[in-house]
């Protein structure tokens, strides 16, 4: 601990944790951190698992560039994985927990030490040949590859074998990967760490010196994929139009890579096949924690099936019933406001009360803002509006305007993909996969992400928690909360099962 404290407080860098002091007493060491609110690039790996091309290059350049301060000091981090990147407000890479951390006392110093997290260890350290900065620059190899791909390199359901697999070094690289993208992979991959480049060199290669970085990223991007301009070069060049692309899904992180066309607005479109099986995987995940009876554990410990992690980062905070005329009027969490017309269009608007996502019954999105849109969305965004200002005046306190940051303009939404409401409850299922359920006789609320494997339950106090299925499963939980985990079972079933729910049927429970 005392080499933990000792090599991070002399640390100061914009993509380093800061270390603000340390304490202790007999038993503890407390330390003081910045504070990361957007957690770190484990839970979005976990939220959107492979990302765009352009975001990877934006994460791994801030990556690099703290690796390159931290060997310029002499230091080895020797654990660089998704979980200890962490990201503030800003959406910004921080490296932090140093524990594993090393100083390199002198020139050509090899330590020997077997340390590091299996899917990102440099086979030198597994063979315990002696290793140096060198093992950093494997871990971002294993990061970018993660990042692209939607999983690590070496991963298998055995641990002997990942060691086996990083010792042979095999390990194949998708063909939707773009080639330039690969190769500084198999640069960063290679066995002997004499022949991997350095964090200069890194920076300087052409995946991006020759890519388009962004400047800044939405926090949306948590969640969903950004959209990107026709500018390749420049965030700022082409003007800003959403470049038009088809996203074929998780797997595929070339988001970026050809327009098909360009208009006024862009197209991007989440495939149904993917958002269905995250229901089959919730519904999976609900049928095994209500059959371990979480709610008669002795003694229950719900404290301690706690993540904060986990917490979902979009949810429906207002919502409206106009169905029998237009459709479902609904706002966001971060102010937004969208409508699923009964034509089965959605309409969004953002919190900055300007931008406007418009999807159509086939998925495909376009964007455009209140200041120019095609005549023909005249009635639709008039009704948007009917809808924002009665949640407004009726269902919320009124708030101003959230001021725009750079990055704004590359924000995506989550939509209501489909609804319906029972005698009890109103079900909301978000096209990111959420599942939402509020409760008509007590207003409590619960938050279903199968990506996370956890559920949010807003209880009758409007106190907001949020818990892991496998801890609750583990210590349990309170007799509410587990009964409301049994409906929400019938409910999955119903939203996997019933064809006239995507129209916004209401069949009773």
């Amino acid at each position: 601990m005392a080499t933990e404290v000792g090599i991070h407080r002399s640390l100061q860098h914009r993509h380093v944790v800061a270390f603000h002091g340390f304490f202790e007493d007999a038993r503890f060491v407390f330390v003081l951190l910045e504070l990361c609110r957007r957690r770190s690039l484990l839970e979005l790996h976990k939220r959107r698992k492979a990302l765009t091309e352009p975001e990877a290059r934006y994460y791994l350049q801030q990556i690099i560039m703290g690796c390159q301060y931290l060997h310029s000091n002499q230091i080895i981090h020797r654990d660089l994985k998704l979980g200890n990147l962490f990201l503030n407000d800003d959406m910004e890479v921080k490296i932090g927990d140093f524990g594993l951390a090393t100083k390199v006392e002198y020139e050509g110093e090899r330590k020997k030490t077997l340390c590091g997290t299996p899917n990102y260890i440099a086979p030198e350290v597994l063979g315990k040949k002696g290793h140096s900065f060198e093992v950093d620059v494997w871990s971002i190899g294993c990061i970018m590859y993660t990042l692209l791909v939607g999983k690590p390199p070496f991963e298998t359901s055995c641990l002997k074998e990942t060691y086996k697999r990083i010792k042979s070094n095999e390990y194949t690289i998708p063909s939707i990967v773009n080639p330039v993208a690969a190769n500084l992979i198999r640069k960063m991959l290679r066995s002997d760490p004499a022949t991997r480049p350095t964090t200069e060199e890194l920076l300087g290669d052409d995946f991006f010196s020759a890519g388009y970085i962004p400047s800044r990223l939405p926090p949306s991007c948590l969640t969903v994929p950004p959209r990107f301009s026709l500018a390749p070069n420049g965030p700022d060049a082409g003007g800003r139009k959403p470049l038009t692309v088809v996203n074929k899904g998780p797997e595929s992180p070339m988001l970026d890579k050809v327009p098909q066309k360009e208009e006024e607005g862009g197209a991007l479109q989440e495939p149904d096949e993917s958002v269905d099986s995250l229901l089959v995987d919730l519904l999976q995940q609900l049928t095994v924690v209500n059959a371990c009876r979480p709610s008669e554990r002795v003694p229950v410990r719900q404290e301690e099936a706690e993540d904060p992690a986990c917490i979902p980062i979009f949810w429906v905070s207002k919502w409206v019933d106009y169905s029998d005329k237009y459709g479902l009027g609904y706002q966001l969490c971060d102010n937004s406001v969208g409508v699923l017309f009964n034509d089965l269009t959605r309409l969004i608007m953002y919190n900055d009360r300007d931008s406007l996502q418009y999807i159509e019954q086939n998925g495909s999105e376009s964007y455009f803002n209140v200041r120019s849109y095609p005549d023909s969305f005249n009635k639709k965004i008039t009704l948007l509006k009917y809808f924002r200002n009665y949640m407004s005046e009726h269902l919320l306190k009124a708030g101003g305007n959230i001021t725009p940051r750079e990055g704004d303009e590359l924000a995506r939404l989550p939509y209501l993909r489909t609804w319906f409401r029972t005698r009890s409850a109103i079900i909301l299922h978000l096209s990111n996969g959420t599942v939402q359920i509020n409760f008509f006789e007590d207003h409590t609320k619960v938050i279903l992400c199968p990506l996370m494997a956890a559920v949010s339950y807003i209880n009758e106090k409007r106190e907001f928690h949020t818990y892991k299925f496998s801890l609750i499963e583990e210590f349990g939980c309170c007799k509410e909360l587990s009964s409301r985990l049994r409906f929400a079972r019938t409910m999955v079933e119903k939203l996997l099962g019933s064809k006239v729910v995507a129209a916004g049927a209401k069949p009773s429970a």
